[in-house]
């Protein structure tokens, strides 16, 4: 029996289902090999004009040059950024942005400048140029490469960092009065290894500046006055510092 001619009505229903778009994110990749090995280009972060927040030119204006990539993974680090973001910037193009800041300091910096081998020709023309040039680096690779009349800033990483594993002691060797060696300083037993290198190696008679810098509000860091105490206690030769661009711009993490 037909069930419309009997008056009975049948309903037909269409459920449209709603897919979302599907959206693919790209994943931060890091630098491959063959990028790393340009001679001519290098990936850079960022470049800007600050105060050296750091070592021993703090508080003087500087131009950074910010790398990208970095091998280590340190607890306390606040460059996090730099591991991946980036543009590949040729050697010119890198200088003709440096020059329009009219300032003749400047610090290369990471993620971990070294790890790019365009970053030596960077630095050999920027020497010709009459720049007077600093690099920051984690201290896991071979600085003897370096040019004598760079400013070495080298870190020995400490227990809390986590990449102790990863120092190159053996650039000790190769550091001079115009270098400096960095301690990050996140608790006591930090501060007793630092100290137990300082002797060991006897860095303050190797190089111009010892710094012991405290890791000051992160989890797990320590108060600068800690250390103050725990230096003079001990008559160290080193120099204990803060990072004066973070008390300059506070909560500002980019381009100071």
């Amino acid at each position: 029996m037909n069930r419309v001619a009997a008056g009975v009505y049948s309903r037909c229903y269409t459920f449209v289902f709603w897919m979302p778009e599907i959206v693919e994110i790209a994943t931060p990749k890091a630098l491959t090999l063959a990028e790393k090995q340009r001679a001519g280009v290098l990936r850079v972060n960022e470049i800007f004009y600050s105060i050296q927040g750091e070592g021993s030119r703090a508080g003087e204006p500087c131009v950074f040059v910010r790398m990208t990539g970095c091998g280590l993974r340190c607890t306390y680090c606040d460059t996090e950024y730099a591991f991946y973001e980036g543009k590949d910037k040729s050697i010119e193009e890198i200088l003709h942005e440096v020059e329009g800041y009219h300032c003749k300091l400047i610090e290369l910096t990471g993620g971990e400048p070294l790890e790019q081998e365009g970053v030596y020709a960077l630095m050999d023309e920027l020497l010709v140029r009459g720049y007077e040039v600093m690099i920051e680096t984690g201290g896991h690779i071979d600085i003897s490469r370096l040019d004598r009349r760079v400013k070495r800033i080298v870190d020995l990483k400490t227990p809390s960092s986590a990449m102790m594993k990863r120092n190159r002691y053996e650039n000790v060797e190769h550091l001079t009065k115009h270098d400096e060696v960095k301690f990050v300083i996140g608790s006591r037993e930090d501060y007793e290894w630092s100290r137990a290198q300082l002797w060991k190696y006897g860095l303050n008679d190797r190089v111009g500046t010892v710094l012991f810098s405290p890791v000051i509000g992160n989890s797990g860091g320590i108060e600068l006055s800690e250390v103050a105490a725990w230096i003079l206690e001990d008559h160290l030769p080193v120099r204990l510092q803060t990072q004066l661009h973070k008390l300059i711009w506070p909560g500002v993490q980019r381009g100071v």
